[in-house]
């Protein structure tokens, strides 16, 4: 599931700044430092460490494996046990994601393909055989999608009173009403662009609704083509009547001849263009790191189109007129029945019908933060003195415990100094409040703002100017790797001595999703994180070359390899008789040379357990290779979105949370990092969850060596499985009796 979010570009603010001594004339520049992001271990290097070669074909297709992942958000939208308005929901994910599928990744294949740089996958395809799969498959699910909603999801929620209907389905009273909205609302906004010798086919935005529209002139007999575009600030479907709702271009489409007065219409058609999207920052190059991003958020408007989408009826002279004008070709054309655009579904399923949707859960405070006799906010430092606090949202709140952190330092005088790693956060971010309120009282506020994260840039270039408006000291990291390491760091003055304390997570600093994506993190006082996040600071935000730490595997340099150690240690452990076993829940998992060394554990007996959300590049199952290997999908209310990595250690299990996936990017072009959880007790849960999402009564999708997912949600006897999500729901409520499942 993927959520972005647009903002637009503020105006040109004052000079950031790296930090308040770095450079004499307060102007950043981005630093390079080049030897600092390795090479990508070579497969070949991998083999020859490990001894025999491996099967050339053990690699599963990442565009593939993603494909599966995103019909499995489709399939939630299929079954009939899912909520109803959590099915619309589950229909407009699949939508925005397969959005962002098509803007990020096929456009850049293509972009690959067409400058002669892209090579055999890793799973042994030819650039054009997986265009060619892409392509195919993305059809596939897209006619799926549409069907799904046409034939089961409409019909379902008008059986409810919600109607999504079209022009021709609305009474007379109600057509009058939109038509007098029309004119009043929507009329105004609108800007009809002809097409003909003076006036060259318009630009077309990228994901835009359009019609298509063809005119007449009465008195030369000439037909004439012209464009007007569905204006994206209104709402995407209007309501005409209690609960019925009609797709905004139906409005427009039956008040076309008040667009075009004394000519006919004859004809109209939806289209909708999807262009590259994803950004190209020559960062070595770039003077400014924050001007050099701003100029290519303006390129992204204008990227070549990957996918054109038309309504099934589209009269062929349209069609092929569209596909000339926007230098496309028909194998790029992907005909459906309207309306186009299901993302529009996300404010159908936000209708206030509770009893179509899950029961509501409230999240509460973590056991060990709350106050049980006061009514007055917890003393977070004074918990984490006692001991570590492991967070699981949403099940545990974000609001009392993260930002209650960021709350409580930002307004305590004991504390000295605050630094913050923020890649995502919400518009109104209580986060960025807290970081300035400490900033303005005098605090040493150090934020690491990753401007460069996908579809959030601008979002992230307002917060930064905001934060340095007020103080902060706002750096960028270093140069060629983003950081997407989630990590706050507070210094108290305590008496004679500083207290460090820290919150090492897996999500991102947004108090929104923080309610809809699960994580982990922990809080922790520990002398020797507290190290490990000064001298990780220290290195992001200035010249630190230190590489070694106490409790923290950092990316680029020592988590790729940390893993792998402790995965061969598990084989040692094997051989010796003790206890040994691998377990991984990540969002993706695609390295190659994780995989082989997974592979390698696997063939020496070794039992693994691969816990992923996406994508999966690794085949199960493969007789004498990944027989002892099980992969599990777990999907569903919420996006699971934690990274674990528990070792068996011979009887004394080693467990590692934090931000990095499993992928090139995270190990080789990002700044990462995991903590080494050190509480038996947190361990213990920790190994316990991922035995309960890899358990066969466990609702989950189950991956074969083929590639092929299996929804396994009944046991033989048709009775439902066991829903992870729902059973740490009910454990919470449990916890905090009744009053928390309203």
């Amino acid at each position: 599931m993927a959520q972005t979010n647009h903002t637009s570009v503020p105006a040109q603010p004052q000079a950031l700044r790296a930090d308040s001594d770095a450079l004499s004339d307060g102007a950043f520049r981005p630093r390079v430092v080049p030897d600092l992001e390795p090479e990508p271990p070579s497969l070949a290097a991998a083999s020859e460490e490990f001894g025999d070669e491996l099967p050339a074909d053990r690699f599963l297709d990442r565009e593939r494996s993603w494909l599966a992942f995103n019909e499995r958000v489709l399939e939630l939208a299929e079954d009939p046990t899912t909520p109803l308005l959590e099915r619309a929901k589950f229909l407009a994910i699949f939508a925005s994601n397969l959005d962002e599928f098509f803007m990020v990744r096929v456009a850049g294949l293509k972009r690959r393909m067409a400058t002669g740089v892209a090579t055999r996958s890793a799973s042994g395809l030819q650039p054009r055989d997986v265009l060619d799969l892409i392509l195919t498959r993305s059809r596939e699910l897209m006619a799926r999608h549409a069907a799904c909603f046409q034939n089961d999801v409409a019909p379902q929620l008008a059986e409810e009173g919600i109607h999504v209907i079209r022009w021709g389905e609305l009474t007379g009273k109600e057509q009058a009403r939109l038509a007098t909205l029309f004119r009043q609302q929507i009329f105004p906004v609108l800007t009809p662009l002809a097409v003909d010798p003076a006036h060259p086919f318009p630009y077309i935005s990228g994901l835009s609704l359009n019609l298509a529209v063809v005119v007449r002139n009465p008195v030369s007999g000439h037909e004439h083509f012209a464009r007007v575009k569905v204006p994206p600030i209104l709402s995407r479907f209007l309501e005409a009547g209690p609960q019925r709702y009609v797709p905004l271009e139906d409005v427009i489409a039956a008040h076309l001849d008040e667009l075009f007065p004394g000519m006919e219409v004859l004809d109209h058609h939806m289209f909708r263009v999807t262009r590259n999207e994803d950004l190209e920052v020559e960062e070595d190059d770039a003077e400014n790191l924050l001007q050099a991003l701003e100029k290519e958020l303006m390129r992204r408007r204008f990227g070549p189109p990957v996918r054109l989408e038309v309504e099934e009826s589209i009269a062929p002279r349209v069609l092929d007129l569209l596909v000339h004008e926007l230098k496309m070709k028909h194998t790029e054309v992907y005909p459906l029945p309207g309306p186009l655009d299901l993302t529009g579904l996300f404010a159908i399923a936000d209708l206030d019908r509770p009893e179509l949707k899950y029961p509501k859960f409230i999240a509460g405070t973590h056991r060990d933060l709350a106050e049980v006799e006061s009514a007055s906010p917890p003393d977070i430092f004074a918990a984490l003195r006692e001991r570590d606090v492991l967070l699981h949202h949403p099940y545990d709140s974000f609001s009392t415990s993260v930002q209650a952190f960021l709350d409580q330092a930002a307004l305590d005088p004991a504390v000295l100094a605050i630094k913050q790693t923020l890649y995502r956060t919400s518009g109104d971010s209580p986060i960025v409040d807290a970081l300035i309120d400490a900033a303005e009282a005098g605090k040493q506020v150090l934020v690491l703002v990753e401007i460069k994260a996908r579809f959030d840039e601008q979002a992230n270039i307002k917060w930064a100017r905001k934060l340095e408006e007020a103080g902060c000291h706002v750096v960028y990291g270093l140069v060629g790797l983003k950081t997407h390491c989630k990590l706050s760091l507070v210094v108290r003055q305590e008496g004679d001595t500083l207290r460090r304390y820290s919150h090492v997570g897996t999500g991102n600093y947004h108090p929104k999703t923080a309610r809809l994506y699960e994580d982990l993190g922990l809080l922790t006082a520990d002398p020797q994180v507290g190290a490990d996040l000064s001298h990780l600071f220290n290195r992001l935000s200035g010249y630190s070359r230190r590489e070694a730490y106490n409790r923290l595997l950092v990316a680029p340099r020592s988590l790729r390899d940390g893993l792998i150690n402790r995965i061969k240690a598990e084989i040692a452990h094997h051989k010796a008789g003790r206890p040994a076993f691998v377990k991984l829940k990540v969002n993706s998992i695609v390295d190659e040379v994780v995989v082989d060394a997974l592979y390698r554990a696997s063939q020496a007996g070794v039992p693994v357990d691969v816990w992923v959300r996406g994508i999966c590049a690794l085949r199960p199952g493969v007789e004498g290779l990944s027989e002892n290997i099980r992969v599990r999908s777990v999907l569903g209310r919420f996006l699971e979105h934690s990274r674990v990595f528990v070792f068996g250690n011979g009887g004394e299990p080693e467990v590692w949370l934090g931000s990095a996936d499993m992928m090139h990017r995270n190990l080789d072009r990002r700044i990462e990092a995991l903590v080494r959880v050190a509480d038996p007790a947190h361990r213990a849960s920790l190994n316990a969850l991922l035995d309960t999402g890899m358990s066969d009564g466990t609702s989950s999708w189950h991956l074969a060596a083929d590639g092929d997912w299996t929804r396994h949600s009944t046991d033989s006897e048709g009775r439902p499985l066991r829903n992870i999500q729902e059973m740490l729901i009910d454990a919470r409520r449990r916890r905090r009796g009744p009053s928390a499942a309203t």
